[in-house]
């Protein structure tokens, strides 16, 4: 593989063929999680893609939450890159990334990938899509070097950021969630309360899926956020409940032909929770 093809112009998504003929020369990561408390470790030891790692959203993907930095804040730098040197994921390693959830969980690892200039994909379809065996228990791979990188700031959008973007039609601000939670009809119990931040548009992330659970095309997905503005829109800020599925978005809209959108980590995790900062209900 060419190690010299930097992140943007590595696919956002693969197949299972392609990713079939380079076990192997990738590291595969699991990245399943899930919001209702069930143990995404668990089902990666009950059975997982040959060679899999395992990688935890709540503990190698984000630091502790906090009232300011939602449920899942960015990792340290200097975290993220130990959690990846002990993953088998060094510098120049190549990540498939895949959940059983369309893309929901995994697009967390890629993204954050991709933004430090990593090649990363997520598994189109994802373990369900996979046509060989699967393999139980723990892999575990030698470590390799990492070096810890800041986050991008041209990437990453904060409160205040996102808080003047309220107000501004230039700058689009897509909501990743369900409609019911966006539209404060049907809150998840994790929502601290119901709504979404002023001005937002809602863009649930399973609507970035085909009838079969995988991306749709380039072209479907660049007509879908086009019809939300992006194709106007001066910047592009996507958000959730805390900042992981809002990645799905950010990765469907790169793989529609719009690049460079940022992340609000604390999505609506830190914004709902302070009572002094608005929030609008319906649509």
């Amino acid at each position: 593989m060419d190690r010299s093809e930097d992140s943007s112009a590595f696919p956002v998504v693969v197949g299972p063929d392609w990713l079939g003929g380079r076990i192997g020369e990738v590291v595969v990561a699991d990245v399943r999680w899930y919001l209702d408390g069930r143990s995404g470790r668990a089902a990666y030891l009950d059975g997982h893609l040959p060679g899999a790692v395992f990688l935890d959203v709540d503990t190698d993907l984000a630091a502790p939450a906090t009232p300011e930095g939602g449920r899942h804040p960015l990792p340290r730098p200097d975290d993220f890159a130990a959690a990846l040197s002990r993953s088998g994921i060094g510098d120049d390693t190549t990540v498939v990334a895949y959940d059983d959830t369309g893309g929901s969980t995994a697009a967390r690892l890629v993204w954050l990938l991709r933004v430090l200039g990593s090649r990363a994909a997520v598994l189109d379809g994802g373990i369900q899509a996979w046509p060989g065996p699967l393999e139980r228990g723990a892999v575990i791979p030698g470590p390799r070097p990492r070096t810890p990188r800041p986050w991008p700031a041209d990437r990453i959008a904060d409160r205040d950021s996102v808080a003047a973007r309220t107000g501004d039609g230039s700058r689009l601000l897509l909501d990743a969630r369900t409609r019911g939670r966006f539209t404060g009809e049907a809150p998840a119990p994790v929502d601290p309360r119901p709504g979404h931040i002023p001005g937002a548009r809602s863009a649930a992330w399973q609507d970035n899926l085909d009838s079969e659970g995988r991306f749709a095309a380039p072209e479907v997905l660049r007509a879908r956020f086009a019809a939300l503005g992006a194709e106007a829109a001066e910047s592009i800020t996507a958000y959730c409940g805390s900042g992981v599925t809002a990645c799905h978005d950010l990765l469907a809209l790169e793989h529609a032909g719009f690049g460079g959108a940022l992340l609000y980590p604390g999505s609506w995790s830190a914004w709902g929770a302070d009572e002094s900062l608005p929030a609008e209900t319906g649509d």
